[in-house]
């Protein structure tokens, strides 16, 4: 926005001049007809057809330019500095903490921590972040606990269908009545929960599966299934459908059916993916302690969200990196490890809010240094009403340009109404 240096308004002020305004002649001053500025509000400019691929919420509401990806891959540079320094730590302090079994151990307790992480970034990604995956995963680790002695593919594919049951009851909760998918799930979680509370008593693990057998396969499929994901939401267009549950203006107004059709595959694709991890968690258990005991599983609700927070995925949904995923769970997966055998005592409630509160300040970091630079960098994105100091040229302002007095025409020395002067052309 700039100043006009030869036009002043009627107040003797410099008129702005800049897109948003336009000029009009105004026939009440007694100088003739000059231009004034007619505009009252400086409104976002509409989006140009040749433009709408760039868009990356919808053409209606969204901003041009693409997300900015330096941010997420600046930041995941960082996460990697942490991984590799936790890693150290544990290599020098308490090397067998990471060698032999230990590390299989290791490994299988990120993949299942890995895919609860990726379960919860898919939510974040869609808008529609679902607080039922620890409860989920802790009740298919008894089940399984139960029923393993059955097999172990048939037995985690009959808790992957309950769980997946109960996800699409989520979704048509969330999907169809249009509500936060923090609340919807919020009562799954809790459903979850009395499902466990039916078994007081820690349980004998029925099952002879050993993850620990295939555990580089395991944490290598979390990997790959992560990456690939990330590959994915780096394309605009994908990036622009996977976010379109989001809200951008009134969070009630209904975002339409591809934003609907995403929320529902995440919500039930995340309940699905805990009940894998909760099977495996279990099996884990097995292998080492022989028993399952009873949890409610919100430690690993915020395990999984406080990794995929500091992961780079934006609490706000649709934002997220590449590799900031695998990274997070890796770090997060470090530090469990770290603490425990440096025998800190840490509740994991303290470390998932510890990793919760991170993550929102990283959410903070992405939200503002990965949004699209704006078209026009001299003139703020949001401002509403733009006025001339001491006016306002907002419609419901007392002082506007429409509310001037009419100035009385000024009398001629002349008038065509006069007979004389007809009479004169005769």
């Amino acid at each position: 926005m700039a100043y006009d240096s030869e036009a002043t308004d009627a107040t003797g002020q410099r008129r702005y001049r800049g897109e948003g305004f336009r000029e009009e002649s105004d026939l009440r001053t007694d100088g003739g007809a000059h231009s004034v500025l007619a505009g009252v509000q400086y409104r976002p400019r509409a989006t140009p057809a040749a433009n709408l691929d760039d868009v990356f919420d919808d053409p209606a509401h969204g901003e041009v330019g693409r997300d900015r990806l330096g941010v997420h891959f600046a930041w995941e540079g960082v996460l990697l500095l942490g991984v590799v320094a936790i890693g150290f730590l544990l290599h020098s302090g308490h090397r067998d903490t990471i060698t032999g079994a230990n590390f299989k151990e290791l490994l299988v307790f990120a993949s299942v921590l890995g895919l609860l992480g990726f379960g919860a970034s898919m939510t974040l990604r869609a808008g529609a972040v679902n607080l039922a995956i620890g409860p989920v995963a802790a009740a298919a680790a008894l089940y399984y606990a139960e029923h393993g002695d059955q097999g172990v593919v048939p037995t985690a594919g009959m808790a992957v269908a309950l769980a997946a049951g109960l996800g699409l009851a989520v979704a048509v909760l969330v999907v169809g009545f249009h509500v936060p998918g923090w609340a919807g799930s919020l009562a799954a979680a809790l459903v979850a929960i009395v499902w466990i509370q039916k078994h007081p008593a820690p349980l004998t693990v029925s099952g002879g599966y050993d993850p620990t057998d295939h555990a580089l396969y395991l944490y290598g499929a979390f990997a790959a299934l992560t990456i690939v994901a990330g590959l994915l939401g780096a394309i605009r267009s994908i990036r622009r459908g996977v976010g379109r549950f989001r809200p951008v203006s009134d969070p009630a107004r209904r975002r339409g059916g591809l934003g609907g059709v995403v929320a529902v595959l995440a919500l039930v694709g995340s309940t699905a993916l805990a009940a894998v991890a909760g099977v495996v968690m279990a099996a884990l258990n097995g292998s080492t302690e022989q028993v399952v005991a009873p949890t409610e599983g919100f430690e690993l609700t915020g395990l999984a969200l406080g990794a995929a927070l500091i992961g780079g995925v934006s609490a706000y949904g649709r934002r997220g990196g590449v590799f900031g995923t695998l990274l997070g769970v890796s770090l997060m997966a470090l530090v469990v490890w770290y603490a425990e055998a440096a025998q800190w005592r840490i509740s994991l409630y303290a470390l998932a809010a510890g990793a919760i509160a991170v993550g929102l300040v990283v959410t903070r970091l992405v939200e503002t240094f990965g949004r699209p630079l704006p078209l026009d960098e001299d003139s703020p994105d949001d401002w509403a009403d733009v006025g001339v100091p001491g006016t306002s040229w907002s419609t419901g302002s007392g002082d506007t340009w429409a509310n001037l007095p009419a100035q009385p025409a000024p009398a001629r020395a002349d008038q065509w109404g006069d007979e004389d002067r007809w009479s004169s052309l005769r």
